[in-house]
């Protein structure tokens, strides 16, 4: 463990013995995001991975220079098929720890698969395509580009989720539960799929439930009959004698019954009527149970539609991933490039910044992110400003004034402190009639550089443009 302050190696005394600081505090700060790390490996392992998430966002909360943290993120991310993040993290990684960084073989390894990479963005296409089919209400065209996002991108856990949910809607039990019980040998710490998972699980047990306890064997004497006798043949078979002794009985009996026929009908219709008056009571007992069985239904869809509108919104972020991708990878040939030295081209270092599209990429850049956009931007920026700024006025003096705003603007936007890139570009925009634009620069001329000569001339410039609106 190093100082915060002068980077000396720390002891175990409460200060440092370089620099004098107090570093109480700050060991158990590196204490904490150490034992964070280590819980979110632990979690890893047992693919716990939403739990891992979290455990390593609050070590590297903590510390953020925390590269074996920041680099098992990146591994957690791409194994729940979410290559973006991934990359992030270890570009991010890079960053932090140049040398010995086990983030340059999972760069390289994507690198090495372009077909790989190229299959998780098309997957991202489809997923995003699926849920503008929801938005839609077009479930059926949802439902099959969710499957060839599966098929794509197995990983990607909240497809299979969203699939799930349009499973659900269609009362599809099974094939609901297939999908969750992938996310959950993904992911069996995921929250949401194991909420959704539970609801399954309940309906497939009530549909089991209602099939129980129909089969009855019947297993007693054999029955036949014979004209308008009811003979009943026992399973074992007695000697003759005992048999025509059995069948004198048996005939009497007959005709009693034919007799108590006429009698007990009165008697047997009342009790089939009663019969049929419990058969009456069990089946509106049955659909009481229906009944019931609906409005939780309802009331389920009522709260699976809440989740799906969560889940859309949860992974609105991912609309974007195609710009994401390639906003990471070129921020990453940058570092890569800048990472050379003196051997680096900062013109191709610039290059891959121009690439970049930080408006696009605002909502969901990380602090570090833009941090490292920034700093590779600094680091180069004098001496592409010189390079963009000589093409620039070189257009200018040939009269090409398109060719030299496009330029200068570069110059200025890398340098932005450049009098000469500034005073320039405002000519330039002079020149080709846009004059709205051309005072805009100039007034900033004047006041980052103020009483010079080009502040004096600006101002002239500046009163010619006006005389002209009036």
């Amino acid at each position: 463990m190093k100082c915060y302050n002068c980077g000396c190696a720390l002891s175990e005394k409460d200060f440092c013995t370089g620099c004098g600081a107090d570093v109480v505090q700050y060991k158990k700060v590196m204490y904490l995001s150490n034992q964070y790390y280590n819980e979110g490996l632990e979690k890893a392992q047992v693919r716990d991975l939403s739990g891992a998430v979290a455990c390593l966002k609050q070590s590297l909360k903590l510390n953020k220079n925390h590269t074996n943290a920041r680099n098992l993120l990146g591994l957690v991310y791409f194994e729940m098929g979410e290559a973006v993040a991934a990359l992030t993290e270890w570009v991010i990684s890079k960053s932090y720890q140049s040398e010995k960084n086990i983030a340059d073989d999972y760069i390289t390894k994507v690198q090495s698969n372009p077909s790989g990479l190229e299959d998780m963005n098309v997957s991202v296409k489809k997923y995003n395509q699926a849920l503008s089919y929801c938005q839609q209400d077009s479930l059926d065209m949802a439902t099959i580009q969710l499957r060839k996002v599966v098929l794509t991108n197995p990983k990607l856990i909240p497809a299979r989720q969203l699939l799930a949910l349009l499973y659900i809607r269609s009362e599809e039990w099974t094939k609901a539960k297939k999908e969750l019980d992938a996310c959950k040998r993904i992911d069996n710490g995921n929250v949401l799929t194991n909420r959704y998972l539970k609801e399954v699980d309940s309906m497939l047990g009530f549909e089991e439930s209602k099939n129980a306890g129909k089969r009855k064997t019947q297993e007693t004497a054999i029955w036949s009959k014979s004209g308008n006798d009811i003979v009943i043949q026992p399973n074992n078979p007695r000697d003759a004698g005992a048999w025509n002794v059995f069948l004198n009985i048996l005939i009497g009996l007959v005709i009693g019954l034919a007799i108590g026929w006429f009698l007990l009908a009165p008697i047997r219709v009342n009790s089939e009527r009663a019969g049929m008056d419990d058969e009456l009571t069990s089946l509106r007992e049955q659909l009481n149970v229906k009944t019931t069985a609906v409005d939780e239904l309802t009331q389920q869809i009522s709260l699976l539609t809440t989740d799906k509108e969560v889940l859309e919104n949860k992974l609105e972020d991912y609309e974007s991933s195609t710009g994401l991708i390639a906003a990471h990878t070129s921020l990453m040939q940058a570092q890569i490039e800048y990472n050379k030295g003196s051997a680096a081209d900062k013109m191709k270092i610039a290059e891959y910044l121009d690439q970049v599209d930080l408006d696009f990429i605002e909502n969901v850049a990380s602090e570090e992110y833009i941090t490292l956009y920034e700093g590779l931007k600094q680091a180069v920026g004098s001496s592409v400003a010189t390079s963009f700024y000589d093409s620039g006025y070189e257009a200018y003096r040939n009269q090409d004034y398109e060719t030299a705003i496009e330029r200068l603007n570069k110059a200025v936007d890398y340098d932005p402190n450049n009098a000469e890139a500034l005073y320039a570009l405002a000519n330039a925009y002079r020149e080709n009639k846009d004059y709205v634009q051309a005072r805009k620069i100039y007034v900033q001329v004047i006041e980052l550089f103020p009483e010079t000569e080009k502040a004096i001339k600006a101002q002239g410039y500046i009163a010619e443009i006006d005389a002209m609106g009036s």
